[in-house]
């Protein structure tokens, strides 16, 4: 019964065409003003800003349309480790920046090895946010723990962590929001990497959970979301430590209308779909490839464009590539300011109404918009 329920909302609104898109253009052809939108730097210092998620509609103390930004490491007076951020700022109207929250390990105890706060960020209609953490103690690959995803209020504080059963090492993160259901899609990197001393191993995959929150409205009847069911959905995916990025494995994800879901291959180089995410039972693998090479280049950040095309952004150079579901590369622009031509993006997501993307350029610890 609850299946059925799902399936009848997904398809009552992820099927509906977005009355902005074009599809027989590309999306970032005519964004060419590559605007700096804010320091995402706290009072705390917090640095490598890495999550990017748009809040849906006001609620507590989030605002519609405001921009969410978690950070990876701690302050250059700290380190600068990473694995060890535990802010995220919320950046709003005017492009004013206030701290969303800032969560201490002790805040969480059922988080495995502490608070480092991942590209796993995304907030729902309900006004919950939910942040994935892959801390390590002193910002090296070989104290890394297998962390847990962090949910928050709609004030920024903590009330509960999902660990375990599949959760290791989560990286990114999408969600399909039904209002009192939402589907997660997570990234997982640490699926045997920390033994191999550097080594690539084949077992990154993507788990799928569903959570209920009640009814979903916001107020103050809704109940914690808690999870009803999960399933690895796409497994086999590249991982390894790494002395500068701490760890590569499977990041971004995007779904699509059709609920197809776009994976960001990081060490294949390739961008990855896997068929039916929202229903299927089992693993996918690796899915299918539908785009490998060329403009890409160590893809981190995924989002999926009003059009329907892939953007990602590049680990190994400045550029964002905007690749459509049939594997054609359409645009390539670069989009670091710093010129450090790699290391410096990270999440993106589309802009309200499909007016641009933002992104985080972790060179110079900003958020800014390509519009």
């Amino acid at each position: 019964m609850l299946r059925g329920s799902i399936l009848t909302i997904a398809y009552g609104v992820l099927l509906i065409p977005l009355a902005t898109a074009d599809n027989n253009k590309p999306f970032l052809g005519n964004l060419n003003n590559n605007q700096f939108v804010a320091s995402t730097v706290p009072p705390n210092g917090d640095l490598n800003p890495y999550g990017v998620a748009i809040v849906p509609r006001s609620v507590g103390a989030l605002t519609a349309n405001s921009v969410l930004v978690s950070n990876f490491n701690n302050s250059e007076d700290m380190g600068n480790q990473q694995g060890t951020g535990t802010t995220i700022v919320q950046i709003g109207q005017n492009n004013k920046v206030s701290v969303f929250a800032q969560i201490k390990a002790s805040s969480v105890p059922g988080c495995v090895g502490g608070v480092g706060l991942t590209t796993a960020l995304v907030a729902l209609r309900s006004g919950w946010v939910i942040v994935g953490s892959l801390p390590t103690t002193d910002g090296t690959s070989a104290n890394a723990k297998a962390g847990c995803l962090i949910v928050l209020n709609s004030q920024g504080r903590p009330v509960e962590t999902f660990s375990g059963n599949g959760i290791n090492g989560p990286w990114d993160m999408t969600a399909a929001d039904f209002g009192n259901i939402a589907v997660l899609f997570v990234s997982n990197v640490l699926n045997g990497t920390v033994a191999a001393n550097g080594t690539q191993i084949n077992q990154g995959n993507v788990l799928r959970m569903v959570l209920f929150m009640g009814d979903g409205d916001g107020d103050a009847d809704d109940a914690m979301p808690r999870v009803i069911a999960q399933t690895v959905i796409a497994s086999g995916f590249g991982e390894t430590t790494d002395p500068a990025a701490l760890v590569i494995g499977p990041t971004g994800l995007g779904l699509a209308p059709d609920g197809s879901l776009y994976v960001a291959d990081t060490l294949a180089n390739r961008i990855a779909v896997i068929p039916g995410a929202l229903f299927r039972l089992d693993s996918a693998g690796l899915g299918n490839t539908v785009s490998q090479g060329n403009a890409l280049n160590a893809p981190l950040g995924l989002a999926v464009a009003p059009n329907g095309d892939i953007l990602s952004v590049n680990g190994g150079d400045g550029n964002i590539v905007e690749t459509t579901p049939g594997g054609s590369q359409v645009v390539v622009k670069n989009i670091d300011s710093t010129g450090a031509g790699g290391g410096t993006l990270f999440g993106l997501a589309i802009a309200p109404n499909g007016n641009g993307v933002y992104f985080v350029n972790d060179g110079n610890n900003t958020l800014n918009l390509l519009h």
